[in-house]
């Protein structure tokens, strides 16, 4: 890891491998189990996965308060770096931030993949789009966010000090960004006709925090986009089926 400044605020970056630019923005948690999948896809890209400020033990939030300020951050970041032609891939939380790139500027991307996004909201006022996550205790929650909870779902009776406070930091900057209104922003979907990248959308067959009639409304919703369902895998499929995750991503890049 190292720690980019990025207009005044340090942003802690994996950046690792030699090849294309591929951007990629993490979920809302669980990053230290993404990494696997981080250094796989650096086998082929050159990767730059920032820790979203206030996540990183290196970066602070103050001063960003919403989806918007983190969408601007890393389109900065882009010009930064003075990267083009990149895939931009975004999981969950970090899909909402590379839609929100896409609607402000995607001139510097190539391709997009959102991996179980959030961000828009297709249902009624008084209907959820995303399970909330901090109304149900880990005993309902996990068994939606995982296939496979019992080898996957992360064992807090295992964690160091250290591992339980990056998860607890992880829970408090979910609530600092995308709390109010809950993990959406209510006018996003009148620009999705913004987002007219070819987009890959990959989504858990097993997802019930957001489940897979959301992907549908989603790719709907986008001018070029195309679904890929991913069997065996909850709304985390970069955690529980990695390889097939990067083998999606690879042959949609070669098309």
């Amino acid at each position: 890891m190292e720690t980019l400044a990025i207009k005044g605020f340090p942003v802690e970056t994996l950046v690792a491998g030699s090849g294309p630019p591929l951007l990629y923005l993490h979920a809302e948690q669980y990053f230290e189990q993404v990494r696997p999948h981080l250094d796989a896809l650096a086998k082929k890209w050159r990767v730059i996965a920032p820790r979203h400020p206030g996540y990183g033990t290196a970066s602070g939030a103050a001063g960003l308060r919403s989806v918007d300020d983190l969408a601007y951050l890393y389109l900065d970041l882009l010009d930064e770096l003075k990267l083009d032609n990149v895939l931009l891939v975004g999981a969950s939380f970090g899909g909402w931030i590379a839609i929100e790139m896409c609607v402000r500027n995607h001139a510097r991307l190539a391709k997009l993949v959102l991996v179980s996004s959030v961000g828009v909201k297709f249902s009624g006022r008084e209907e959820r789009d995303f399970a909330d996550l901090f109304y149900l205790p880990d005993i309902e929650a996990m068994p939606m966010l995982f296939a496979d909870p019992k080898r996957n779902a992360p064992s807090y009776t295992a964690m160091s000090s250290g591992q339980l406070e990056e998860h607890a930091r992880e829970r408090q900057m979910l609530a600092h960004y995308g709390w109010r209104p809950y993990l959406h922003n209510p006018g996003l979907n009148r620009w999705l006709h913004r987002v007219d990248l070819p987009t890959l959308v990959l989504w858990g067959e097993a997802d019930k925090f957001a489940r897979p009639s959301y992907a549908q409304s989603l790719v709907s919703a986008l001018p070029a986009a195309e679904l890929m369902v991913v069997r065996g895998a909850g709304h985390y499929p970069e955690i529980e089926q990695s390889d097939a995750v990067i083998r999606a991503i690879d042959a949609f890049v070669q098309r």
